[in-house]
């Protein structure tokens, strides 16, 4: 389980976040640390050690919520609960597409593991010291702490039953590390507040679950045709928008290795197609300005039908990253000189 950089498997369009963290900032990785994932270092608020909490005489302990929003300030009652139960920490924005799809699956299961574990919910926008902690490059990107210690988990919306998975490997990873208490809700038995439930959250729109379910069966081809339909619904859906990018790159990532794909590249430095397709990479990996550079090069140089490629490519790549990224903003500004 680690937190690793979006792939064709994982990133089910998590949103590069790189601009929020200040990687000169970053603690280096140790030998000890997760491989390829979160620094094995305490979050902020982490005590000194694992120890700094302990479960009530029958292991439990009341909370206001098993699904907590917190913040940078408030993030220490977290690691303190981290002694006592496992606590899962999403990191996801309002303006998330793949959030929203993300967020409810952890809720859901979060309630089913009655009091076994917590989620802490943690919006990046207002939370940059949080983001930095967990090296979140990409939205979601989902977390766990144990014992006062992060894990990196996973990047993007996974299917819910590979979420499940998930929480069952932090459950035992915490078991190991003799971590199994459990919390009830204001005093009240888990399974007393499971009957009083909490308000289901809201479908996804038709053609929207329709994409989701596609794309956890590997079908991008119908994930396409759905988004696009959604598209044609409602011009201004924008999540609509923002999935046919994501699925698009998944598509066209689909069935080839990295290094089949930079080989071409290098192979061929003026071939749009293999230049088109090295970017794809790169924005897959979370190499923004890479890809933007990239094609960027390439516009003055060609015409016709390979401009045009070029010039779709990057719009949709703007979908993807958001409108108001500042490396959006200068590659939109650099594209239209090239083109006008």
């Amino acid at each position: 389980m680690t937190n690793v950089p979006p792939t064709p498997s994982s990133l089910r369009g998590a949103v590069d976040l790189s601009s929020l963290v200040d990687r000169a900032q970053r603690p280096p990785q140790g030998a000890g640390g997760p491989a390829g994932g979160v620094a094995n270092a305490p979050v902020p608020g982490a005590p000194a050690d694992s120890a700094g909490g302990a479960p009530a005489a029958d292991g439990v302990l009341s909370v206001p919520s098993l699904v907590m929003d917190v913040t940078d300030q408030s993030f220490q009652d977290i690691v303190q609960l981290s002694t006592v139960v496992p606590v899962i920490v999403d990191i996801w924005a309002e303006w998330c597409g793949p959030c929203k799809q993300l967020s409810p699956v952890l809720e859901r299961l979060t309630e089913e593991y009655a009091g076994r574990i917590v989620l802490a919910k943690v919006d990046a926008d207002t939370n940059p010291q949080l983001v930095q902690a967990f090296q979140a490059q990409s939205i979601p990107t989902v977390a766990a702490v144990i014992g006062g210690r992060p894990l990196g988990l996973f990047v993007g919306a996974l299917p819910e039953a590979e979420v499940r998975d998930v929480f069952e490997q932090v459950l035992q990873a915490a078991e190991q590390n003799g971590i199994a208490g459990r919390v009830q809700v204001d005093g009240i038995a888990e399974a007393d507040g499971a009957e009083q439930g909490e308000p289901e959250p809201e479908p996804l729109p038709p053609h929207h679950q329709a994409a989701y379910d596609a794309i956890e069966a590997g079908d991008y081809a119908t994930a396409i045709t759905e988004y696009r339909t959604a598209i044609l619904q409602d011009p201004h859906d924008q999540m609509a928008v923002a999935g046919l990018a994501q699925v698009s790159l998944l598509d066209r990532l689909a069935g080839k290795t990295a290094d089949e794909i930079r080989a071409a590249a290098g192979a061929g430095p003026s071939d749009v197609a293999a230049q088109l397709a090295v970017a794809d990479l790169d924005i897959s990996g979370g190499h923004v300005e890479d890809a933007f550079g990239r094609l960027l090069d390439l516009v003055p140089t060609v015409f016709g039908d390979d401009r045009e490629a070029l010039r779709v490519r990057l719009v949709e790549y703007f979908e993807l990253i958001g409108a108001e990224d500042p490396r959006v903003v200068a590659a939109r500004r650099r594209l239209a000189n090239a083109l006008y």
